[in-house]
């Protein structure tokens, strides 16, 4: 019912900037959160950004100050901004939406350090 396709992965050098993006489809209703997690290699999955229909905004600790998530509730799309990246940032980045207690995941996009 909820499609997330994920774009603007590739390399980047550390230090480098790279934004990602993610467009939402299907049944999508007006209270929702949309977000983005990672995966490192051998890592569990964990929180990158979120941020609520209300536009409010959680953040890792880890991504403070350098990556700054933002969403756009008429397209229903949601961007990462990432900047100073080091490469330990290298990882599978996946949108995230939920909405009335389901969450819905898009397929990934590989970031990788080329330093």
């Amino acid at each position: 019912q909820v499609r997330l396709v994920e774009s603007g992965g590739g390399l980047v050098r550390a230090g480098g900037s790279l934004r990602l993006s993610c467009a939402a489809s299907g049944v999508i209703f007006s209270d929702n959160t949309m977000g983005w997690y990672r995966q490192a290699p051998g890592k569990q999955r964990e929180l990158v950004a979120l941020i609520t229909s209300g536009g409010s905004t959680n953040y890792a600790d880890s991504v403070k100050g350098r990556f700054t998530i933002s969403r756009d509730s008429v397209k229903i799309t949601v961007d990462l901004q990432m900047n100073s990246l080091p490469p330990e940032d290298t990882a599978v980045y996946y949108c995230n939406l939920g909405q009335e207690l389901r969450t819905y995941w898009g397929q990934g996009t590989q970031v990788t350090d080329s330093s």
